[in-house]
Formats: C-alpha cells, sequence, structure tokens
C-alpha cells in the first residue's frame, strides 16, 4: 500500500513540474503584469516608472524569465510561493483561509451530488421503464445540459429574491447552501447515470438471478448485493467529479461571493497577480492528484479482488 502511494506521488512529479512551467510561460506571454496596473493614474509618469522599476528589480521581473523560473522552482520546492505583488503579503497567507472555505463548498457538493445522483440512480434501477425511471433520465439529461453559472442565477432569484429563504451573499451555513446545491445538482447528473447503468448490468447477472429465485426481496438484492458490486464505477466518476467540482467552484464562488480559491483567482488574473495565480493552480493540481490517489486506494476496499501493484 506504501508502496503504491509512494509511487503515484513520485508520478505526479513531472505533471506538477509540467503544469508550473507551462503556467509560468502563459504569465510571460502576457504584454502587461501587475506592477504595470499597480500605479496607473495614481502618480506622475516619472514616479511610477521609478516604483515600478524598483518592484521589478525586487521581484527579479526584469531578470529573463529562465532564471525567474528556476527561482521560482527553488522557492516552491522550499514551500515558498512568495508574496503577492498586489498586497505585498505572503501568499500562502492569502490562500490558506481561502482554500478551507473551497474545500467546505466541494464537500457540500459532493454530498448533494452523491446523495441526489445515487438515490435517483437507484430509484431508475429499481422502477427500470417506469415513470421514475423517465424523470430520472430528463434530470439527469437537463443537469448535463445545464451551465452552473445559470442554475446559480435560477436558485438566487427563485430562493433569495422570490422567496427569501436563503442569503445571495456572505458566509456561514445558510450562504452555503446555494452555491453547494448549483455545484452539486450539476454534478449529480452523470452520477444518476452511471449508478443506474452499473445497477442495471449487474442486476442482469447469474447470481442476482439466482438470489431472486430463492425468494429474496428486490430492495435486499439491490442493496446487499448489486449495490457493492456497482460501486466501483460510482467510486471511480466520484473521484473525477472532485477535479470537476473544484474547477466549477471558480464560477460559483464568483457568483455568490463565496471567498475560496477560485474567487481569489479571479481576482489575481484581473489584476495580473501571477505569484497568487501561479499558487491556486499548482495548489489546486496538487490537491486533484492527491484526491485521485484516494480514490484508487479506494478501489480496494470498494472491491477485495483489485490489487494495488502500480
Amino acid at each position: 500500500m506504501l508502496h503504491f502511494i509512494a509511487r503515484r506521488l513520485l508520478l505526479a512529479v513531472p505533471v506538477l513540474a509540467g503544469i508550473l512551467f507551462i503556467t509560468f510561460l502563459i504569465r510571460s506571454a502576457i504584454p502587461a503584469d501587475a506592477v504595470s496596473t499597480l500605479f496607473d493614474g495614481q502618480m506622475t509618469q516619472e514616479q511610477s516608472a521609478a516604483t515600478a522599476a524598483m518592484i521589478r528589480e525586487r521581484f527579479q521581473l526584469d531578470q529573463p524569465w529562465y532564471r525567474q523560473f528556476v527561482r521560482y522552482t527553488w522557492q516552491v520546492l522550499q514551500g515558498d510561493f512568495g508574496e503577492s505583488i498586489r498586497t505585498r503579503e505572503p501568499v500562502l497567507d492569502e490562500i490558506g483561509w481561502r482554500y478551507v472555505n473551497t474545500l467546505v463548498l466541494t464537500g457540500a457538493a459532493l454530498i448533494v451530488a452523491v446523495i441526489v445522483g445515487l438515490g435517483s440512480g437507484l430509484l431508475a434501477a429499481y422502477k427500470r421503464d417506469t415513470w421514475l425511471d423517465v424523470t430520472s433520465t430528463t434530470f439527469s439529461l437537463f443537469g448535463l445540459s445545464m451551465p452552473s453559472f445559470f442554475l446559480g442565477l435560477i436558485l438566487i432569484l427563485l430562493f433569495s429574491v422570490w422567496l427569501r429563504w436563503l442569503p445571495v451573499l456572505g458566509q456561514g451555513w445558510q450562504a452555503l447552501i446555494l452555491p453547494a446545491i448549483t455545484l452539486g445538482l450539476i454534478e449529480a447528473a452523470p452520477l444518476a447515470r452511471v449508478t443506474r447503468a452499473s445497477m442495471i448490468d449487474v442486476l442482469g447477472r447469474e447470481y442476482i438471478r439466482a438470489a431472486r429465485a430463492k425468494g429474496m426481496s428486490e430492495a435486499a438484492l439491490m442493496l446487499h448485493h448489486a449495490l457493492p458490486n456497482a460501486l466501483l464505477a460510482v467510486v471511480t466518476l466520484v473521484g473525477l467529479q472532485i477535479g470537476s467540482l473544484l474547477g466549477g467552484a471558480f464560477i460559483v464562488e464568483v457568483i455568490f461571493r463565496w471567498h475560496g480559491i477560485g474567487e481569489l483567482a479571479v481576482q489575481a488574473i484581473q489584476w495580473r497577480d501571477f505569484t497568487i495565480s501561479q499558487a491556486v493552480i499548482l495548489i489546486g493540481a496538487l490537491t486533484y492528484v492527491v484526491i485521485n490517489i484516494v480514490v484508487d486506494v479506494l478501489y480496494a476496499f470498494v472491491d477485495p479482488r483489485i490489487e494495488l501493484r502500480s
């Protein structure tokens, strides 16, 4: 087990290095940087030019890109992501509490996705070819076709503007409900389809027919025999959905003003604060890699026949 985890972490190193290099090249290709926007219209031309030159020298932005990349990579290996050009605060301090907020939002959305998606998928398989099955399939198609920002606006209009049940903006558990539902319902749609398809496939196997012939109830068959064997595909999709939830959080956090790393990343791009944007991308990629390793380890618990060898 430990050998498998260590091997997967080592394989993730070139992926993270490639992401770091690509984001650095993209940042270098931008004609203007954060320094040029900090003093736009706030000082005389001479003052702003002198101050910008000092800041560029401090952050070594006047150096060739490859020297900047080597220096930044060495800092990251030491756990130092630098400081924000705009706020002059350490990047990790800027990201820390926002990262926790994003994890809270992602976790809440995942709970919504699993409850709604797994529940509707099981119901559709149990009531196959009935109106409940058609309703679940229609819901899945609706979720697959609906952009998260549009669904978020609909929920704001319904629950915040018309009914006045929930706040539009802010922090806390009440403010968490709408963004979590927005993200969760979008990801529940593919989960429902995969759950339905996996359950129908398992329910058609020989051992299920044998158990049914012995008089076992349909509910007991689904929960105790079919569901455990259908969970492998569901777990795989859930692992992929966590990455989608992290990406979707960028949009939803902006809509609901949820103070997470998605909102921070959008602001950093607007400010051209490359130190923050690079750190957000790298931490997001690292989170996704770790989650995928955890999902791979869970395979062995869901299906004991799987051996973690590579």
